[in-house]
């Protein structure tokens, strides 16, 4: 079992830290290598228990459906020293209808599990305008009025967060809720999502302060994708300008925002040729220059574009992993890395993206038979050779 030291004190004291460091201070391939080879993690010696030798979090997403499946779960517990909540908090488990009264059957046993592992416990998301479910329809949300849906989103997120106070290390606050190219803005916020139609775009600042309020003690984290590559017509540089404008927004309005998630859903066609890993530095550096700290909060790789050989496939998409985790590892301003999913048995990417040449998806650290693939070693490998920061133990 990892890490059962690690504790909510830790990591509280380690993300609100001093977020210094940039490209200036970034070490070379050289020094790299060097850590790598001077602090190479042993083959037995899980994930967690490595970064953490690093001064970093490593955890993965997980559900309380997944973790019904015990080798699975053996396998989570031995390895992550922290669990983001995939689908227990979502609005289609506790709230399945407009009108059904909060259950939190299911994330009540998430918690309990990760808790009698020693694992801290994030809770995502509070706010999205996804998650809803079939009990769900667009009119529902469409028609209403201000007073009904303050009360509906903020009176959920205060039960929410009051219930697992000080259980819940951290919680995705505002998930997906900054806008991409060819988006509707203001200021940054996306303005097609039902609570902007129906709050304007005060929401997201003000579940920010009723999350606070319910646990003044827990982080607090703005959590989006679409930084790294341009796809489907998005910018990246688009979604940091747009990402930074909105922090500007939260904090200057003293919304208790003290981390930034950056998805990192990868997609290993071209990636070399289309990531720009000196603007990404500058988007870490601009993020560290505003106090908060960062947390790679869904890591995994879409396998297009890569042969249907599986070891070939595994290679590419492990060098994704190395290319990514190089870059964000040499800055200090990041706290940890979850990866979303620890085995392509329940990588989302299967379900939603299937390949054409109909070959399973390699995705995560572990396969569809919970083997150690090629992007295990990557990951293993990174988290090794990253530079040392303050410790996320107390």
């Amino acid at each position: 079992m990892t890490n059962r030291t690690l504790t909510r004190r830790g990591l509280l004291a380690a993300l609100t830290g001093g977020a210094a460091g940039s490209a200036a201070c970034a070490w070379s391939d050289a020094d790299r290598e060097q850590r790598r080879a001077d602090s190479a993690v042993a083959a037995g010696t899980s994930l967690g228990a490595g970064a953490s030798e690093r001064g970093l979090l490593f955890g993965t997403s997980a559900a309380t459906w997944q973790l019904a499946d015990r080798a699975y779960e053996r396998l989570v517990r031995e390895q992550a020293a922290a669990v983001l909540t995939e689908d227990d908090l979502l609005w289609y488990r506790i709230r399945p209808t407009p009108g059904a009264e909060l259950d939190f059957r299911r994330a009540d046993r998430f918690v309990a599990s990760a808790q009698e592992a020693g694992q801290l416990v994030i809770g995502a998301h509070l706010v999205w305008d996804e998650g809803f479910g079939p009990g769900w329809d667009v009119t529902d949300l469409g028609a209403l009025t201000p007073v009904d849906a303050e009360e509906l989103l903020l009176g959920t997120v205060q039960s929410t967060v009051a219930r697992y106070r000080g259980q819940v290390a951290l919680w995705s606050v505002g998930n997906e809720v900054v806008g991409s190219t060819g988006e509707g803005h203001d200021r940054g916020l996306r303005t097609d999502v039902p609570w902007y139609g129906a709050l304007g775009p005060s929401y997201v600042g003000d579940a920010f302060a009723v999350a606070h309020e319910a646990d003044p003690h827990a982080l607090l984290m703005l959590n989006e994708f679409g930084h790294e590559t341009d796809e489907a017509g998005s910018l990246a540089a688009d979604k940091r300008a747009a990402t930074l404008q909105v922090l500007d927004e939260l904090l200057a309005a003293d919304s208790s925002l003290g981390v930034v998630g950056l998805q990192a859903h990868l997609v290993a066609d071209g990636f070399a040729e289309r990531s720009d890993a000196a603007a990404y530095t500058t988007f870490l550096d601009e993020l560290a220059d505003r106090g908060v700290r960062v947390l790679v909060s869904e890591l995994d790789v879409l396998d297009d574009g890569l042969p249907s050989d599986q070891g070939s496939r595994e290679r590419g998409v492990a060098e994704v992993y190395r290319r990514y985790l190089d870059t964000v590892l040499d800055h200090e301003v990041l706290a940890g890395v979850l990866t979303f999913g620890l085995s392509d048995r329940y990588t989302w990417l299967q379900e939603e993206q299937p390949r054409t040449d109909g070959h399973p998806r390699t995705a995560l650290p572990y396969d569809r038979e919970l083997r150690p693939t090629a992007v295990l070693d990557a990951v293993r490998t990174t988290l090794a050779g990253a530079r040392g920061r303050k410790s996320l133990l107390p």
